[in-house]
């Protein structure tokens, strides 16, 4: 079978040939210097995982307080109490956004 690359097929075989052509092989191992191997890779992961949990944690609990204060100014409750759940729900939110922000960096 002969390719001609001028047709749709010639230029997908052409892609995948490239494509591979930069690929690494199964038998070599690329390691970067400085990137962490073993059990600090393993630490890595769960600390980013932590992080995130913990974010996710209060991103929820914001929900609820923003959820509490929405339902207490439909009740006509006092402004105070409305203005405390909507300051804790942002408190909540800067510290799940902080906490999502930490696992990015780690």
């Amino acid at each position: 079978m002969k390719l001609y690359f001028g047709t749709g097929c010639g230029r997908l075989f052409a892609a995948i040939c490239a494509k591979m052509a930069g690929m690494s092989t199964a038998g070599e191992k690329v390691f970067r210097p400085g990137e962490p191997r073993g059990f600090r890779r393993l630490w890595r992961v769960f600390r980013q995982l932590f992080h995130e949990m913990v974010g996710a944690s209060f991103a929820v609990l914001a929900l609820g307080w923003l959820n509490l204060a929405f339902r207490a100014w439909t009740r006509d409750v006092a402004h105070w109490l409305i203005g405390v759940s909507v300051g804790v729900a942002g408190v909540f939110i800067a510290f799940a956004v902080g906490s999502f922000r930490r696992a990015r960096q780690l």
